[in-house]
């Protein structure tokens, strides 16, 4: 049998702040309620968790892994706009002809991306 996963770290100067701020961008993660200073949890679907561990040191270069969001109820370019508003910045934008991706960056500068949606990439018209 092979590996499953239980958990992805995020190296972060503040865990809370982290933690929260990842809470307002996912709608199926919760705050596990066992932060501290050093950590700072989320819970999500079939038990699987973001970490955030405190560290010292800045984030000096490009991620070498990133999660990748995909709306659900609202348009890429809506939530692109969504997330700029709660501290985000554009990194790179690859948006183009209503295909392609955002890659934005979080509070601490820990890259994501932001996809289209399954319709979009379905050819489905959303109502």
């Amino acid at each position: 049998m092979a590996s499953r996963t239980s958990n992805f770290c995020i190296d972060a100067h503040d865990p809370r702040a982290q933690a929260a701020w990842w809470a307002q961008v996912l709608d199926d993660f919760v705050p596990d309620g066992e932060d501290d200073e050093d950590e700072a949890g989320l819970l999500g679907p079939a038990g699987r968790s973001l970490l955030f561990l405190r560290v010292p040191e800045a984030k000096t270069v490009k991620n070498r892994m990133h999660v990748c969001l995909r709306p659900v109820d609202r348009s890429r370019d809506e939530e692109v706009d969504r997330l700029l508003g709660l501290g985000a910045t554009v990194v790179d934008d690859l948006r183009e002809d209503g295909a392609g991706w955002a890659v934005l960056a979080d509070p601490e500068g820990n890259e994501f991306c932001v996809l289209t949606t399954q319709a979009d990439e379905a050819g489905v018209a959303r109502s």
